[in-house]
């Protein structure tokens, strides 16, 4: 058996080395947020936050975060309170077909937490998370009214 740091809790894992974080997450944790999307690192459905940095978890080995802080979607709300990206993604109706949100999430919590005052270029740059709906206005948009919150 194997130990993660998972939203702040020591979990139990039996994964070989380099299988993906998301697969233990998913199947093994039974945290669903982080979604799979390509399997190549580059929608963003299953990113999840290490050491404080937004990570798209279907490439990372879980051997290379056994030392680390992993934080997943299912650990953002605190006493049944949404955070304030959540609250804006609610307000602003953000998600249509919801698949890609919980990624998006994740990486707008980790821009704020790192640049409070985002600009739309700032927004830009951050958010390289691929949504099908095209909801990117809606997600700019949320992430400036968060960050105003």
């Amino acid at each position: 058996m194997a130990v993660l740091n998972v939203n702040g809790k020591a979990l139990d894992h039996n994964a070989e080395p380099d299988t993906p974080l998301l697969w233990v997450l998913r199947e093994q944790l039974g945290l669903t947020g982080a979604k799979y999307g390509c399997g190549i690192s580059q929608c963003g459905a299953c990113t999840v936050h290490v050491d404080g940095v937004a990570t798209r978890s279907c490439g990372v080995p879980v051997s290379a975060v056994a030392d680390k802080k992993i934080v997943t979607v299912e650990a953002l709300a605190t006493n049944g309170t949404l955070n304030k990206i959540q609250q804006a993604w609610v307000a602003l109706d953000v998600p249509q077909c919801g698949y890609c949100q919980t990624g998006m999430v994740m990486a707008a919590t980790a821009l704020l937490a790192t640049n409070p005052k985002p600009t739309d270029a700032d927004i830009d740059a951050a958010m390289t998370n691929i949504c099908r709906c095209g909801t990117y206005q809606q997600v700019r948009e949320a992430i400036h009214a968060a960050a105003k919150a």
